[in-house]
């Protein structure tokens, strides 16, 4: 089936207090407003069009970050959910296939449940996104008749029999599109709060004959946010349904509520991960990896029986090969550590190649920044760098050669070579004696003046 989708984020979100939009606010590292977008483009969407208000650059910046084809218009005047989707009547014109509505702000309507609307809008015009809440409060409430949807009731206009319903609408619609503008353009804001009800095409559908539906989800699926207080129950919501699909899987955590996911991470099975590790965006860990306590990964790949850590970092453009390990202390960054190399203790390896099974000694680093440009390292396989060796990019150190401890390495070392950069050792016998009664004698001058 053909499908587009319409996704609000013109809301201000006030209590977020916040000059950043509302639904920009991230969850796993990741936007509001992208999580709703992953989860539609599940359905391979046609067209999605993203309604902005507040902060639209920002919005649209955010929008075509993951997901370049997004179109994004404006809502200029707040009027309600449904003057809200009209905004997008323009961006779908000709298109004949079934819209659905989602929410910036609501970020964890599943693509399971997305696939149940369009699966129920083959056999009726509008179908609704429903819920049994534990506490419906203040939704809206959905009317059945059987599984025919008969209206939905805005929760400050129905009446104590409508208030006891505990069917609650998340707001998000499955409608074909040219309906579903036309009977947008049958709603008037005759209601409490003056505003153009979304909902209302639900009354209208019916009494054109129409058949109106309602499919059902877990109520996580629904929550909104629209306080930093909700923002933090959505992300420990996420937090927790991830890490139990993690194990479920097969990836052991040995403390779990420790152990921050994004919501592009993916693990492979036994792979272990310790206390306290954090995984940014855009992470693939293969199976039989050990990720050791306090580490930190974002955009990089690593490859089957690798170490990592504890208390590495992993940047973007790190990609660590079968069985190499970064231990303690140590930031890879935009380089490649291919298979069974290390680099075990306070190294920074940026901009560079590692070759296979190559050592790199504590204290190393790539000097790969002038100020103003990025250079490449090129360390071959096998070779042995030194402690505290300081390569200053471009160079390429060859297959099989070593740098001694301490040496500042400025030109290319061949194959198998021994590269010294280092000052000769001078020793001066009994000076640290000298020395040391020099600087008592001037210390204890200086507190006789005092």
């Amino acid at each position: 089936m053909k499908t587009s989708l319409i996704i609000l984020a013109a809301g201000m979100g006030t209590r977020m207090n916040s000059e950043m939009p509302k639904v920009l606010h991230a969850i796993a590292g990741d936007p509001m407003l992208v999580h709703a977008m992953a989860a539609g483009a599940t359905l391979e969407p046609e067209h999605t069009i993203v309604v902005a208000g507040h902060g639209a650059d920002q919005v649209t910046a955010a929008a075509h970050a993951y997901d370049e084809t997004a179109t994004v218009v404006l809502q200029t005047e707040q009027l309600g959910t449904a003057h809200a989707v009209d905004q997008a009547k323009e961006a779908l014109a000709g298109f004949d296939g079934t819209a659905i509505v989602l929410y910036g702000d609501t970020p964890f309507v599943s693509p399971e449940t997305l696939e149940q609307m369009m699966e129920a809008s083959a056999a009726a015009d509008v179908v609704v996104l429903g819920f049994e809440a534990a506490d419906p409060g203040r939704y809206g409430r959905l009317v059945m008749n059987g599984d025919a949807l008969e209206k939905i009731v805005e929760f400050k206009d129905a009446n104590e029999a409508e208030r006891a319903i505990t069917l609650c609408n998340s707001g998000v619609i499955a409608c074909n599109a040219a309906l579903l503008f036309d009977l947008i353009a049958a709603v008037d804001n005759k209601n409490a709060s003056e505003e153009y009800y979304l909902t209302d095409i639900i009354g209208l559908a019916n009494a054109r004959g129409l058949k109106a539906t309602a499919v059902t989800c877990d109520e996580a699926e629904t929550l909104g946010v629209n306080s930093r207080a909700q923002l933090a129950q959505a992300e420990a919501a996420f937090q927790a349904r991830a890490r139990a699909i993690l194990m479920e899987d097969g990836v052991t955590m040995q403390a779990p509520e420790t152990v921050y996911l994004a919501r592009d991470t993916y693990i492979g099975r036994d792979t272990v991960i310790e206390p306290n590790v954090v995984f940014g965006p855009g992470v693939t860990v293969e199976s039989g990896v050990l990720i050791r306590a306090f580490s930190h990964l974002e955009g990089c790949h690593v490859s089957r029986g690798a170490t990592v850590g504890p208390y590495a970092r992993l940047r973007p453009g790190a990609e660590l090969e079968e069985n190499t390990r970064v231990g303690n202390f140590c930031e890879v960054k935009n380089a490649t550590i291919a298979e069974g190399a290390k680099v075990n203790h306070l190294s920074y390896i940026g901009d560079a190649f590692v070759g296979a099974r190559a050592n790199i000694g504590a204290g190393t680093i790539t000097c790969n920044y002038d100020g103003v440009m990025k250079h490449h390292t090129h360390i071959g396989a096998d070779a042995f760098i030194g402690s505290n060796t300081m390569l200053v990019a471009p160079v390429h150190i060859g297959n099989g050669a070593m740098t001694g401890s301490g040496s500042v390495i400025t030109s290319d070392v061949e194959a198998d070579a021994l590269a010294l950069a280092r000052a000769p050792q001078v020793e001066k016998p009994g000076m640290a004696r000298k020395l040391m009664e020099m600087l008592k004698a001037k210390k204890a001058k200086l507190q006789r003046g005092s």
